[in-house]
């Protein structure tokens, strides 16, 4: 079993409706694919056409309790599964803290996972926190959505600096071009000057597109609901990379 964490510390750069997509077209490809919905604003979970998880789920996830699979949801996709999110996950970090071992609780609770899926999704919160260092410690990969403008530039090189300041060695970084629009100005310098700087940077940009915002209507993935959009062109181009890194992690 692989996993691919989505993050960014910073919000409202598409990360979301990339961990949907991507775990979406994980499934169509033919893996098993579960995609975990770690932020509490439940916008994953809303995606899939799910309702946010019961309450206490969250804290049988830090207790290692084995009741917490029940909360495990199919979608209307095949071989697509949710864990959906809890609005308790804003207490997950307090929970895992009290744990023994509490920055690797999350790769311990997915090694469950093993035999039941090809590859976990998750899609994480925008923060540093306990529950973000039990993320880089499960993942084999991050997948970093990155608008082109300086702000995001920040973002992940404080990303960059928090794995190394951790000394998380373990996970491979793949930066992708997010929300990009090449009618600006900006986004098309920046786009080049983050692929001078990120020599790890894939090569698939996804770009801002209406049929992405439309998703949160139409609550499916856009290979689903929109087919033939450019976005989704874009994003299972992007899967295809994704999934060429993993299998040289095999």
């Amino acid at each position: 079993m692989k996993t691919i964490a989505l993050y960014n510390l910073k919000g409202g750069v598409g990360k979301t409706a990339a961990a949907v997509n991507l775990a979406f077209l994980a499934a169509q490809y033919g893996r098993k694919t579960l995609l975990w919905d770690l932020d509490p604003q439940a916008a994953a979970t809303w995606y899939l056409g799910l309702d946010p998880g019961v309450q206490d789920s969250v804290k049988k996830l830090a207790r290692g309790k084995r009741d917490w699979i029940d909360s495990v949801h199919a979608t209307a996709w095949p071989r697509l599964t949710c864990l959906p999110a809890d609005f308790d996950n804003r207490h997950l970090d307090q929970y895992l803290r009290k744990t023994e071992h509490p920055a690797y609780q999350v790769r311990r609770l997915l090694k469950e996972f093993g035999t039941e899926y090809d590859l976990v999704v998750l899609d994480c919160p925008p923060s540093f926190s306990t529950v973000t260092e039990n993320l880089f410690h499960a993942a084999d990969v991050i997948a970093v959505p990155i608008i082109p403008s300086q702000l995001s530039i920040r973002s992940y090189e404080q990303m960059v600096a928090f794995l190394e300041g951790e000394k998380i060695r373990g996970v491979k970084l793949y930066p992708f071009l997010s929300m990009v629009d090449n009618r600006r100005k900006q986004h098309r310098e920046a786009g080049v000057e983050l692929r001078e700087r990120i020599p790890n940077m894939l090569s698939t940009p996804i770009p801002y597109a209406a049929a992405v915002e439309a998703m949160g209507r139409h609550r499916a993935p856009l290979g689903a609901s929109q087919p033939r959009v450019r976005a989704a062109a874009a994003f299972e181009q992007l899967w295809l990379e994704l999934a060429e890194k993993l299998h040289r992690r095999d």
